[in-house]
């Protein structure tokens, strides 16, 4: 019996869970980055039947009109360029005022996540029909990868008892599907990034992700996709100023809060920025959305963006590290560790004072984060990685749901320390609290996966 036999065998959702479709949709800018990173496919059909391929995905728009310009579609196999809008409803054309707006009337593709069964069609100023792609409930809940609730209270589950009768070695084959099941969805996703973008912008955009850790994983993503790798390898030493710009952190209100020591760097980057700021600064809707509130000092987005900076101007030794077949986690994580930036080792946003001593820019918990998330399930994919090399790889710290998984599963912190161990362990630990924990109402009184165990040998 496998993990994924498990889910598909014995899950089937409560009623409750018939109030999945009613929720509601994701913000605009994150079903915007979804699909620009390829994440729904590149096939569909419109709807009027006609098969629709997405040739290329064109580029972010940054001003006023549709959301991504010059991009390439085939429809019923022939070729239309131009640009592209993506809406969370149908109805969002007409009362959004597209059908008026001249600056949408080239557009070849309307993409929509909720369909309106009374429009005949999307129309332009000149009443020509645009053709419509309705992303289904199926093919967003696969790329969004997100359980019905956020958290589960953390405290013992009915699958303590179960799991105490097990033997270590069942438990460990269990975890180890789970990690492996884990893997599979996390390569499906890199590979549609790549295959979207090439691997090179794939590897970008999940470093960028990592960098982000949770409250700005978001932002970082959209910041990579917006200021691609391409461009700023083309841009060269104005690539620094491009990142920070096109992050919005090159403000007037940001250069008066900061110290005078960094408004000469400020300054530099700006010199570079006004010169590119009309074809690269988002504003308004478009903004990247930043948390800056609430994070630890080391994770504010102003440092993040200049460790991506740092990496940029050594892609070549990075790339072929994160992408070596054979793949190795030790050697990564060493180049990770020894990035310096002449200003970001020593500071934490750009309004704080100098450190005393330097501030790692992509420290070893980020390192592992980013070879569990991306690198080590690519690398398994492609045989570059054996399932045992990945198991040998210890995690440094539990983050909050690995801890309540393992409370849940295990009755206790303590109890749960030999399976808390390995990077390996918190992600088989993270699956299952997805699969089961968080998608169980019924405070574990319905939830199939305590029975389950009773079989798992």
């Amino acid at each position: 019996m496998t993990y994924g036999f498990l889910l598909e065998s014995i899950w089937h959702p409560p009623l409750a869970f018939e109030e999945a479709s009613t929720q509601s949709l994701p913000s605009e800018l994150e079903l915007q980055a979804l699909w620009f990173a390829g994440a729904f496919g590149r096939d569909f059909r419109t709807t009027t039947g006609k098969a629709v391929k997405i040739v290329q995905f064109g580029e972010w728009n940054r001003g006023a009109g549709p959301d991504f310009i010059q991009t390439a579609v085939e429809i019923d196999g022939e070729l239309r360029t131009g640009p592209l809008e993506l809406d969370p409803e149908a109805g969002d054309w007409e009362l959004h005022g597209h059908g008026t707006n001249p600056a949408f009337r080239d557009v070849v593709l309307h993409v929509v996540f909720r369909s309106d069964a009374r429009r005949a069609f999307t129309r332009t100023l000149e009443h020509g029909e645009v053709p419509q792609v309705v992303i289904t409930e199926v093919l967003l809940s696969d790329a969004l990868n997100r359980p019905q609730r956020e958290v589960a209270i953390a405290h013992p589950g009915r699958c303590v008892a179960p799991l105490k009768g097990l033997p270590p070695g069942a438990v460990g084959r269990l975890l180890g599907e789970a990690s492996v099941y884990r893997a599979v969805n996390k390569a499906a996703r890199w590979l549609r990034t790549a295959d979207a973008h090439g691997r090179d912008a794939a590897l970008f955009q999940a470093t960028a992700e990592t960098l982000g850790y949770r409250g700005n994983a978001l932002a970082m993503r959209l910041l990579a996709q917006r200021a691609p790798l391409s461009l700023l390898k083309a841009e060269g030493d104005a690539a620094e100023a491009l990142l920070f710009g096109t992050a919005g952190f090159l403000s007037a209100e940001l250069h008066e809060l900061a110290p005078l020591d960094t408004r000469d760097y400020l300054r530099g980057l700006w010199d570079t920025w006004w010169k590119n700021r009309a074809r690269c600064e988002a504003t308004g809707s478009r903004a990247i959305p930043w948390k800056t509130h609430g994070q630890r000092p080391a994770n504010h987005p102003h440092r993040r963006v200049g460790a991506l900076v740092e990496l940029v101007k050594v892609w070549p030794q990075y790339r072929r590290l994160a992408l070596a077949r054979p793949f190795a986690a030790k050697p990564l994580i060493d180049f990770l560790q020894t990035l310096e930036h002449p200003f970001w080792s020593y500071r934490h946003t750009l309004t704080s004072a100098a450190a005393t001593s330097k501030v790692a820019l992509f420290g070893r918990t980020q390192a592992l984060e980013l070879v569990a998330n991306h690198l080590a399930p690519l690398a398994m994919h492609e045989d570059g990685m054996t399932f045992a090399e990945f198991h040998k790889l210890r995690n440094s710290a539990a983050n909050d749901k690995v801890k309540r998984c393992g409370i849940r599963l295990f009755g206790s912190i303590k109890a749960a320390q030999p399976w808390m161990r390995r990077i390996s362990h918190h992600q088989a630990l993270l699956q299952i609290y997805q699969d089961f924990c968080l998608e169980d109402f019924s405070d574990c009184d319905k939830c199939p996966f305590p029975e389950q165990l009773a079989q798992w040998r």
